[in-house]
C-alpha cells in the first residue's frame, strides 16, 4: 500500500485534473485561454495570512481607497515592463502608476532578464527589487533580490540553486496554470525543498489553477504570494500585499509570510499588454 506521502501526491495530481480540460504539456509555450473572473479563484485561506487573504475588494482604481495598515509597506512582487516582449510599459509610467495607487516596493520580474530590474533599482532604489521571471525546462521561477541575471532554460533544480547561490528568494510563477508554462503538482512537491514562495493568485489563472496552487502552498508549508503579473500600467494596484518593513531577503520572507493579501475585482479586468 502507498504511504501518506504518495497518497498525498496522487490526490493533488487528482485535483489538478478533476472538472476541467487536460493540463497542456508541461513546459509548453503560453497560449490563449479563458482568464479567471475578476477576484474569483484565490483558494484557500493560509494560516497567519493575514484577515483579508482570499478577500475581493469594492474595485478600487486605485490603491488610495485600501489604506494599508500601519507600518506596513504596500507590495507587489510580479509586473513587467518593456524589457520583456510581451510589455511595452516604461519606467517613467511604471514609476507613476505606482505612486498613484501606493506601491511602496515593486519587483520587476521580466521574461528571461534582468537588466531593466538593475536599472530600475539603480534610479529608484527605494522602490525596486532585482528580479527576473526564468523561463526553466519545465515551468517558471521568479528570482527576487538578486545580483546577478540567471540563464533560462535550466533544468528547474538548477535555476532554484542559482538563485539562493546569490542570496535570492525562489518563487514559483503561476504554478498550476495549465494554459502557460507551468508545472505538475508531482513536480511541485519535489522541488518543495528549494521553492521559498509560491504564487497563490496570478490574475490570468483559472480559479481552479489557483485554488490548487494554494492548497499545494498551505500542505507543503511556503509563503503564499499574491502577484497581479501586470504587462501593462492599469493592471498595477488591482492586487497587492501589505507587509512590515524588512531588512534583507530572509527578513522579506519572513514578513511576507504574516502578509496581508488584497484582490479587488477589478484585478483581471485591465490587461493591454
Amino acid at each position: 500500500m502507498p504511504g501518506p506521502a504518495a497518497q498525498d501526491r496522487a490526490r493533488l495530481a487528482d485535483a489538478a485534473t478533476a472538472g476541467a480540460a487536460g493540463p497542456g504539456p508541461s513546459g509548453a509555450a503560453p497560449r490563449a485561454g479563458p482568464r479567471a473572473p475578476a477576484g474569483a479563484g484565490h483558494g484557500v485561506p493560509l494560516p497567519g495570512a493575514g484577515s483579508a487573504h482570499g478577500a475581493v475588494g469594492q474595485g478600487p482604481q486605485t490603491g488610495q481607497d485600501h489604506p494599508p495598515l500601519p507600518l506596513t509597506l504596500r507590495v507587489d512582487l510580479h509586473l513587467h515592463s518593456y524589457y520583456s516582449p510581451d510589455s511595452k510599459t516604461s519606467f517613467a509610467d511604471l514609476v507613476a502608476r505606482c505612486r498613484e495607487v501606493g506601491l511602496d516596493r515593486i519587483a520587476l520580474t521580466d521574461h528571461n532578464t534582468a537588466a531593466g530590474a538593475f536599472e530600475l533599482r539603480r534610479l529608484h532604489p527605494g522602490l525596486a527589487i532585482a528580479g527576473e521571471e526564468i523561463k526553466t525546462r519545465e515551468g517558471e521561477v521568479i528570482g527576487l533580490f538578486l545580483a546577478e541575471q540567471i540563464k533560462p532554460w535550466l533544468h528547474p533544480e538548477e535555476t532554484l540553486d542559482r538563485i539562493h547561490g546569490q542570496g535570492g528568494l525562489t518563487y514559483l510563477a503561476h504554478p498550476c496554470d495549465r494554459f502557460r508554462a507551468s508545472f505538475t503538482p508531482e513536480r511541485i512537491i519535489e522541488l518543495a525543498p528549494g521553492v521559498d514562495i509560491i504564487e497563490t493568485y496570478n490574475p490570468w489563472a483559472r480559479p481552479a489553477d489557483n485554488q490548487l496552487a494554494a492548497e499545494l502552498c498551505q500542505e507543503l508549508r511556503k509563503v503564499a504570494a499574491t502577484g497581479s503579473d501586470a504587462h501593462s500600467p492599469p493592471e498595477l494596484g488591482l492586487s497587492w500585499m501589505e507587509i512590515e518593513e524588512y531588512e534583507g531577503p530572509a527578513d522579506f520572507l519572513d514578513k511576507l509570510r504574516q502578509a496581508r493579501h488584497v484582490v479587488t475585482e477589478l484585478s483581471g479586468t485591465q490587461r493591454r499588454a
